[in-house]
Protein backbone atom coordinates (compact mmCIF):
# COMPACT_ATOMS: atom_id res chain seq x y z
CA UNK A 1 0.00 0.00 0.00
CA UNK A 2 2.96 2.64 0.46
CA UNK A 3 4.05 2.12 -2.45
CA UNK A 4 0.85 3.65 -4.15
CA UNK A 5 2.05 6.98 -2.77
CA UNK A 6 5.72 6.76 -3.50
CA UNK A 7 5.48 9.52 -6.29
CA UNK A 8 8.00 11.17 -7.79
CA UNK A 9 6.91 14.28 -6.32
CA UNK A 10 5.43 13.06 -3.08
CA UNK A 11 7.27 11.89 0.47
CA UNK A 12 5.92 9.46 2.58
CA UNK A 13 7.27 10.36 6.23
CA UNK A 14 7.28 7.74 8.82
CA UNK A 15 4.79 7.72 11.78
CA UNK A 16 6.71 8.39 13.87
CA UNK A 17 10.24 9.26 14.58
CA UNK A 18 12.96 8.24 17.41
CA UNK A 19 14.96 12.15 18.86
CA UNK A 20 18.50 12.23 18.42
CA UNK A 21 20.39 13.89 20.91
CA UNK A 22 22.54 15.55 18.63
CA UNK A 23 19.87 16.58 15.99
CA UNK A 24 20.79 18.65 12.59
CA UNK A 25 17.32 20.05 13.22
CA UNK A 26 16.57 22.53 16.42
CA UNK A 27 13.76 24.70 17.38
CA UNK A 28 14.65 27.35 19.69
CA UNK A 29 11.84 29.26 21.19
CA UNK A 30 13.09 33.08 22.14
CA UNK A 31 11.24 35.14 24.94
CA UNK A 32 7.54 34.36 26.67
CA UNK A 33 5.69 33.15 23.75
CA UNK A 34 8.43 31.51 21.96
CA UNK A 35 9.15 29.46 25.44
CA UNK A 36 5.33 28.73 25.36
CA UNK A 37 5.31 27.28 22.05
CA UNK A 38 8.84 25.13 22.21
CA UNK A 39 7.29 23.65 25.42
CA UNK A 40 4.04 23.06 24.03
CA UNK A 41 5.44 21.22 21.21
CA UNK A 42 8.28 19.79 23.80
CA UNK A 43 4.73 17.96 25.46
CA UNK A 44 3.24 16.91 22.16
CA UNK A 45 6.42 14.70 21.81
CA UNK A 46 6.98 16.53 18.43
CA UNK A 47 9.78 14.26 17.37
CA UNK A 48 12.99 14.89 14.63
CA UNK A 49 14.28 17.65 16.53
CA UNK A 50 15.89 19.20 19.06
CA UNK A 51 14.34 21.70 21.58
CA UNK A 52 15.62 24.54 22.81
CA UNK A 53 14.18 27.57 25.19
CA UNK A 54 16.05 31.16 25.84
CA UNK A 55 14.77 33.50 27.77
CA UNK A 56 16.00 36.44 29.89
CA UNK A 57 13.29 35.45 32.47
CA UNK A 58 15.14 32.71 34.85
CA UNK A 59 11.39 31.99 36.23
CA UNK A 60 10.10 30.98 32.49
CA UNK A 61 13.27 28.98 31.83
CA UNK A 62 13.07 27.07 35.28
CA UNK A 63 8.92 26.33 34.80
CA UNK A 64 9.81 24.81 30.83
CA UNK A 65 9.87 20.90 30.67
CA UNK A 66 12.52 21.21 27.74
CA UNK A 67 15.92 20.27 29.70
CA UNK A 68 18.19 22.53 27.21
CA UNK A 69 17.68 26.49 28.04
CA UNK A 70 19.64 29.27 27.77
CA UNK A 71 19.69 31.70 30.42
CA UNK A 72 20.43 35.57 28.07
CA UNK A 73 21.93 38.54 29.91
CA UNK A 74 21.41 38.96 33.80
CA UNK A 75 18.25 41.03 33.76
CA UNK A 76 14.48 40.82 32.37
CA UNK A 77 14.30 42.69 29.03
CA UNK A 78 10.66 43.75 29.93
CA UNK A 79 8.91 45.15 26.62
CA UNK A 80 12.49 47.19 25.54
CA UNK A 81 13.77 45.11 22.40
CA UNK A 82 17.34 47.10 23.01
CA UNK A 83 17.39 44.86 26.29
CA UNK A 84 16.25 41.61 24.53
CA UNK A 85 18.96 42.48 21.62
CA UNK A 86 21.83 42.86 24.63
CA UNK A 87 20.79 40.06 26.08
CA UNK A 88 21.55 37.64 22.96
CA UNK A 89 24.66 38.87 22.56
CA UNK A 90 25.90 39.01 26.25
CA UNK A 91 24.43 34.52 25.53
CA UNK A 92 26.03 34.59 22.26
CA UNK A 93 28.28 31.92 22.74
CA UNK A 94 26.07 29.60 24.62
CA UNK A 95 23.31 30.30 21.73
CA UNK A 96 25.87 28.72 19.20
CA UNK A 97 27.13 25.82 21.46
CA UNK A 98 23.58 24.91 22.28
CA UNK A 99 21.80 25.92 19.05
CA UNK A 100 24.03 26.21 16.58
CA UNK A 101 27.00 23.47 16.38
CA UNK A 102 25.96 20.83 14.02
CA UNK A 103 22.94 22.28 12.82
CA UNK A 104 21.51 22.20 9.40
CA UNK A 105 18.30 23.81 10.05
CA UNK A 106 17.12 26.25 12.98
CA UNK A 107 13.43 27.01 13.30
CA UNK A 108 13.31 30.33 15.66
CA UNK A 109 9.91 30.69 17.17
CA UNK A 110 9.12 34.15 19.19
CA UNK A 111 5.74 36.39 19.93
CA UNK A 112 6.91 39.72 18.50
CA UNK A 113 5.96 42.89 20.28
CA UNK A 114 8.08 42.56 23.45
CA UNK A 115 11.54 42.81 24.57
CA UNK A 116 13.37 39.58 24.82
CA UNK A 117 11.26 38.20 21.24
CA UNK A 118 11.50 40.94 19.18
CA UNK A 119 14.87 42.08 19.89
CA UNK A 120 16.48 38.75 20.51
CA UNK A 121 15.24 36.59 17.96
CA UNK A 122 17.07 38.80 14.85
CA UNK A 123 20.21 38.54 16.66
CA UNK A 124 20.08 34.90 16.89
CA UNK A 125 18.57 34.37 13.49
CA UNK A 126 21.89 36.86 11.90
CA UNK A 127 24.18 33.70 13.71
CA UNK A 128 22.59 31.48 12.38
CA UNK A 129 22.95 32.67 8.64
CA UNK A 130 26.19 33.29 8.93
CA UNK A 131 27.24 29.72 9.69
CA UNK A 132 24.98 28.93 6.66
CA UNK A 133 21.82 27.05 8.80
CA UNK A 134 18.67 27.13 6.82
CA UNK A 135 16.95 29.49 9.34
CA UNK A 136 12.86 29.59 9.66
CA UNK A 137 11.42 32.17 11.77
CA UNK A 138 7.69 31.50 12.93
CA UNK A 139 6.49 34.17 14.69
CA UNK A 140 3.21 36.05 15.97
CA UNK A 141 1.88 39.65 16.35
CA UNK A 142 0.11 40.42 19.51
CA UNK A 143 -3.76 40.27 19.89
CA UNK A 144 -5.90 43.07 18.85
CA UNK A 145 -5.92 44.54 23.30
CA UNK A 146 -1.76 44.75 23.40
CA UNK A 147 -1.35 46.80 20.08
CA UNK A 148 -1.13 50.00 21.32
CA UNK A 149 2.45 50.46 21.10
CA UNK A 150 3.61 46.57 20.35
CA UNK A 151 2.43 46.31 17.14
CA UNK A 152 4.72 48.77 16.29
CA UNK A 153 7.85 47.15 17.77
CA UNK A 154 6.21 44.18 16.56
CA UNK A 155 6.43 44.72 12.75
CA UNK A 156 9.87 46.28 13.58
CA UNK A 157 11.24 43.34 14.86
CA UNK A 158 9.44 41.31 11.98
CA UNK A 159 11.50 43.99 9.33
CA UNK A 160 14.77 43.06 10.96
CA UNK A 161 14.27 39.34 11.72
CA UNK A 162 12.87 38.77 7.76
CA UNK A 163 16.37 40.34 6.60
CA UNK A 164 18.22 37.13 8.58
CA UNK A 165 16.07 34.08 7.44
CA UNK A 166 15.12 32.05 5.13
CA UNK A 167 11.65 32.08 5.19
CA UNK A 168 9.29 33.89 7.96
CA UNK A 169 5.91 32.50 8.66
CA UNK A 170 3.94 35.13 10.35
CA UNK A 171 0.79 34.31 12.36
CA UNK A 172 -1.46 37.09 13.92
CA UNK A 173 -2.77 35.96 17.13
CA UNK A 174 -5.67 38.13 16.87
CA UNK A 175 -7.01 36.25 13.49
CA UNK A 176 -6.63 33.28 15.97
CA UNK A 177 -9.06 34.08 18.31
CA UNK A 178 -11.38 35.21 15.73
CA UNK A 179 -11.49 31.86 14.69
CA UNK A 180 -11.79 30.35 18.25
CA UNK A 181 -14.09 33.04 19.66
CA UNK A 182 -16.71 30.87 20.72
CA UNK A 183 -13.88 28.85 23.17
CA UNK A 184 -13.14 29.55 26.94
CA UNK A 185 -10.50 32.21 27.28
CA UNK A 186 -8.06 29.25 29.11
CA UNK A 187 -9.16 27.09 25.79
CA UNK A 188 -8.02 30.16 23.53
CA UNK A 189 -4.84 30.90 25.06
CA UNK A 190 -3.44 27.54 23.68
CA UNK A 191 -4.28 27.58 20.07
CA UNK A 192 -1.34 29.79 19.29
CA UNK A 193 1.15 27.50 20.68
CA UNK A 194 -0.71 24.68 18.77
CA UNK A 195 -0.55 26.66 15.57
CA UNK A 196 3.16 27.63 15.74
CA UNK A 197 3.35 23.55 16.98
CA UNK A 198 1.64 22.44 13.25
CA UNK A 199 3.94 24.84 11.54
CA UNK A 200 7.08 23.26 12.75
CA UNK A 201 5.68 19.51 12.66
CA UNK A 202 4.43 20.17 9.12
CA UNK A 203 7.84 20.29 7.50
CA UNK A 204 9.58 18.31 10.19
CA UNK A 205 6.91 15.74 8.95
CA UNK A 206 7.93 15.97 4.94
CA UNK A 207 11.83 14.84 6.56
CA UNK A 208 12.51 11.54 7.18
CA UNK A 209 15.36 9.96 8.42
CA UNK A 210 17.58 6.76 7.78
CA UNK A 211 15.70 3.44 7.35
CA UNK A 212 12.45 4.79 5.87
CA UNK A 213 11.82 6.60 2.67
CA UNK A 214 14.09 9.05 2.53
CA UNK A 215 13.77 12.67 1.49
CA UNK A 216 16.63 14.49 -0.14
CA UNK A 217 17.32 17.42 2.75
CA UNK A 218 18.08 19.52 -0.57
CA UNK A 219 14.61 19.81 -1.54
CA UNK A 220 13.27 21.45 1.41
CA UNK A 221 16.69 23.56 1.26
CA UNK A 222 15.99 24.62 -2.54
CA UNK A 223 12.16 25.54 -1.09
CA UNK A 224 12.90 27.44 1.90
CA UNK A 225 16.43 29.04 1.12
CA UNK A 226 15.74 32.97 0.62
CA UNK A 227 12.19 32.44 -0.05
CA UNK A 228 10.79 35.06 2.03
CA UNK A 229 7.30 35.71 3.59
CA UNK A 230 5.47 32.19 4.25
CA UNK A 231 1.61 31.36 4.60
CA UNK A 232 0.10 28.60 6.18
CA UNK A 233 -3.03 27.17 6.29
CA UNK A 234 -4.97 23.68 7.80
CA UNK A 235 -8.18 22.30 7.22
CA UNK A 236 -9.81 18.57 7.86
CA UNK A 237 -12.34 17.04 5.87
CA UNK A 238 -14.64 13.48 6.32
CA UNK A 239 -16.79 11.98 4.29
CA UNK A 240 -17.58 12.04 0.21
CA UNK A 241 -16.13 15.36 -0.46
CA UNK A 242 -13.85 15.35 2.16
CA UNK A 243 -10.25 16.13 0.21
CA UNK A 244 -12.40 18.89 -1.35
CA UNK A 245 -13.92 20.23 1.63
CA UNK A 246 -10.11 19.60 3.40
CA UNK A 247 -8.14 22.15 0.74
CA UNK A 248 -11.03 24.43 1.01
CA UNK A 249 -10.44 24.60 5.11
CA UNK A 250 -6.81 25.22 4.46
CA UNK A 251 -6.65 27.53 2.02
CA UNK A 252 -9.54 30.29 2.89
CA UNK A 253 -8.06 29.54 6.55
CA UNK A 254 -7.76 33.47 8.43
CA UNK A 255 -4.51 32.47 9.28
CA UNK A 256 -3.23 32.48 5.97
CA UNK A 257 -3.85 36.39 6.69
CA UNK A 258 -5.06 38.66 3.41
CA UNK A 259 -3.09 37.60 0.93
CA UNK A 260 -2.90 35.81 -2.21
CA UNK A 261 -1.72 32.22 -1.74
CA UNK A 262 -1.69 32.32 -5.73
CA UNK A 263 1.57 34.53 -5.81
CA UNK A 264 3.36 31.90 -3.72
CA UNK A 265 6.69 30.75 -5.47
CA UNK A 266 7.16 27.43 -3.54
CA UNK A 267 4.25 25.22 -2.18
CA UNK A 268 4.85 22.24 0.67
CA UNK A 269 1.77 20.36 1.38
CA UNK A 270 1.22 17.80 3.72
CA UNK A 271 -1.47 15.16 3.81
CA UNK A 272 -2.18 13.22 6.45
CA UNK A 273 -4.02 10.07 6.21
CA UNK A 274 -5.30 7.05 8.12
CA UNK A 275 -3.45 3.94 7.81
CA UNK A 276 -6.86 1.83 7.32
CA UNK A 277 -9.26 1.05 4.39
CA UNK A 278 -10.42 4.04 4.58
CA UNK A 279 -7.99 5.83 3.49
CA UNK A 280 -7.41 7.70 0.17
CA UNK A 281 -6.70 5.78 -3.30
CA UNK A 282 -3.69 6.62 -5.12
CA UNK A 283 -6.54 8.32 -8.01
CA UNK A 284 -7.04 10.45 -5.50
CA UNK A 285 -4.19 12.27 -5.34
CA UNK A 286 -4.62 13.60 -8.42
CA UNK A 287 -8.09 15.02 -6.97
CA UNK A 288 -5.74 17.02 -4.52
CA UNK A 289 -3.47 18.87 -6.76
CA UNK A 290 -7.21 19.63 -8.83
CA UNK A 291 -8.00 21.52 -5.69
CA UNK A 292 -5.01 22.60 -4.91
CA UNK A 293 -4.62 24.31 -8.41
CA UNK A 294 -7.85 26.30 -7.84
CA UNK A 295 -5.99 28.45 -5.01
CA UNK A 296 -2.09 28.27 -5.55
CA UNK A 297 -1.59 28.93 -9.12
CA UNK A 298 1.47 27.65 -10.78
CA UNK A 299 4.35 27.50 -7.96
CA UNK A 300 8.06 27.28 -9.22
CA UNK A 301 8.03 24.41 -6.62
CA UNK A 302 5.51 21.98 -5.36
CA UNK A 303 6.21 19.57 -2.80
CA UNK A 304 3.65 17.12 -1.12
CA UNK A 305 4.13 14.64 1.80
CA UNK A 306 2.28 11.94 3.08
CA UNK A 307 1.60 10.94 6.55
CA UNK A 308 -0.27 8.08 7.75
CA UNK A 309 -1.85 8.28 10.81
CA UNK A 310 -2.39 5.06 12.68
CA UNK A 311 -5.07 6.02 15.57
CA UNK A 312 -8.05 3.51 15.36
CA UNK A 313 -10.37 6.32 15.34
CA UNK A 314 -8.96 8.29 12.15
CA UNK A 315 -11.63 6.52 10.17
CA UNK A 316 -11.67 8.85 6.43
CA UNK A 317 -10.52 11.53 8.30
CA UNK A 318 -7.98 13.56 5.95
CA UNK A 319 -5.61 16.39 7.12
CA UNK A 320 -3.76 19.16 4.69
CA UNK A 321 -1.73 21.39 5.78
CA UNK A 322 0.04 24.05 3.30
CA UNK A 323 2.92 26.07 3.80
CA UNK A 324 3.01 28.76 0.72
CA UNK A 325 6.59 30.43 0.73
CA UNK A 326 7.86 33.01 -1.83
CA UNK A 327 5.40 35.80 -0.95
CA UNK A 328 6.73 39.22 -0.76
CA UNK A 329 7.63 40.95 2.67
CA UNK A 330 6.16 44.22 1.31
CA UNK A 331 2.77 42.69 1.49
CA UNK A 332 3.02 43.19 5.13
CA UNK A 333 3.20 46.58 5.05
CA UNK A 334 -0.39 46.44 3.26
CA UNK A 335 -1.75 44.53 5.30
CA UNK A 336 -0.87 45.87 8.82
CA UNK A 337 -0.48 49.60 8.42
CA UNK A 338 2.46 51.64 11.28
CA UNK A 339 0.40 54.08 13.45
CA UNK A 340 2.47 57.67 12.81
CA UNK A 341 1.70 58.88 16.05
CA UNK A 342 4.76 56.41 17.42
CA UNK A 343 7.24 56.12 14.45
CA UNK A 344 11.21 57.37 14.56
CA UNK A 345 11.27 59.46 11.39
CA UNK A 346 14.82 61.17 10.01
CA UNK A 347 15.76 63.22 6.96
CA UNK A 348 17.00 61.04 4.36
CA UNK A 349 17.88 63.27 1.49
CA UNK A 350 18.96 67.14 3.76
CA UNK A 351 22.55 68.28 2.97
CA UNK A 352 23.52 70.39 5.68
CA UNK A 353 24.78 73.68 4.14
CA UNK A 354 25.71 76.29 6.64
CA UNK A 355 26.38 79.58 4.48
CA UNK A 356 23.12 78.67 2.15
CA UNK A 357 21.33 78.46 5.87
CA UNK A 358 22.54 81.82 7.27
CA UNK A 359 20.54 83.50 4.43
CA UNK A 360 17.28 81.33 4.68
CA UNK A 361 14.39 81.53 7.60
CA UNK A 362 15.41 80.12 10.64
CA UNK A 363 13.66 77.43 9.70
CA UNK A 364 13.44 75.17 6.77
CA UNK A 365 11.61 72.28 5.58
CA UNK A 366 12.86 69.50 4.24
CA UNK A 367 11.49 65.46 3.67
CA UNK A 368 11.99 62.73 5.98
CA UNK A 369 10.92 58.83 5.82
CA UNK A 370 10.06 56.74 8.19
CA UNK A 371 12.11 54.18 10.11
CA UNK A 372 9.69 50.86 10.37
CA UNK A 373 8.73 47.78 9.11
CA UNK A 374 5.84 49.57 7.09
CA UNK A 375 7.75 52.32 5.80
CA UNK A 376 6.65 52.26 2.50
CA UNK A 377 8.09 55.40 0.34
CA UNK A 378 5.94 58.17 2.62
CA UNK A 379 7.03 61.43 2.51
CA UNK A 380 6.81 63.43 6.14
CA UNK A 381 7.79 66.94 7.19
CA UNK A 382 9.88 68.74 9.92
CA UNK A 383 11.01 71.86 10.22
CA UNK A 384 14.95 71.79 10.78
CA UNK A 385 16.68 74.46 12.57
CA UNK A 386 20.10 75.45 11.16
CA UNK A 387 21.75 75.70 14.65
CA UNK A 388 20.84 72.05 15.07
CA UNK A 389 22.80 69.02 13.76
CA UNK A 390 20.83 65.95 12.45
CA UNK A 391 18.12 64.84 15.00
CA UNK A 392 15.55 62.46 15.62
CA UNK A 393 12.00 63.39 16.65
CA UNK A 394 8.71 61.41 17.79
CA UNK A 395 5.17 63.01 17.80
CA UNK A 396 3.95 64.54 21.48
CA UNK A 397 2.49 61.53 23.13
CA UNK A 398 5.13 58.97 21.68
CA UNK A 399 6.90 56.81 23.35
CA UNK A 400 10.49 58.71 23.95
CA UNK A 401 11.96 55.43 24.98
CA UNK A 402 11.91 53.86 21.16
CA UNK A 403 14.52 56.14 20.09
CA UNK A 404 16.83 56.13 23.24
CA UNK A 405 18.86 52.99 21.31
CA UNK A 406 19.45 55.50 18.36
CA UNK A 407 22.34 57.62 18.22
CA UNK A 408 22.05 61.33 17.04
CA UNK A 409 22.89 64.92 18.44
CA UNK A 410 19.49 65.96 19.33
CA UNK A 411 16.09 64.01 19.90
CA UNK A 412 13.03 66.65 19.97
CA UNK A 413 9.56 66.91 19.06
CA UNK A 414 8.68 68.25 15.68
CA UNK A 415 8.06 72.09 15.45
CA UNK A 416 8.58 72.23 19.58
CA UNK A 417 12.23 73.06 20.60
CA UNK A 418 10.65 73.67 24.25
CA UNK A 419 10.52 69.72 24.33
CA UNK A 420 13.98 68.94 23.53
CA UNK A 421 14.99 66.00 25.49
Amino acid sequence: MENDFNRDNEIVAPEAWKPEENSIIKVIGIGGGGCNAVSYMYSQHIEGCTFIVANTDPQSLAASPVPIKIRMGELGAGTDPVKGRNAAFEAADEITEKALEGTQMLFITAGMGGGTGTGAAPVVAKMSKKKGILTVGVVTLPFKNERNGSLTKALDGINELKDNVDSLLVIDNQKIFEIYGDLLIYEAFPKTDEVLATAVRTILDTISRSGYINVDFKDVKNMMAGSGLALMGSGEGRGENRIADAVKNAMVSPLLLAFDPSTAKNVLVNVTVGYNEQTIRSKELDLIDEELNKYLGNANRFKRGIVYDRDPDCGDKISITVIATGIRMSMLDELYPMDDSNSIRISTDFTYNKEKNKILQDQEEVQIERISAASGNKGRTFFFNDENKPLLCIDKGGDRSVVEGRPAYYRMYPNDEENRY
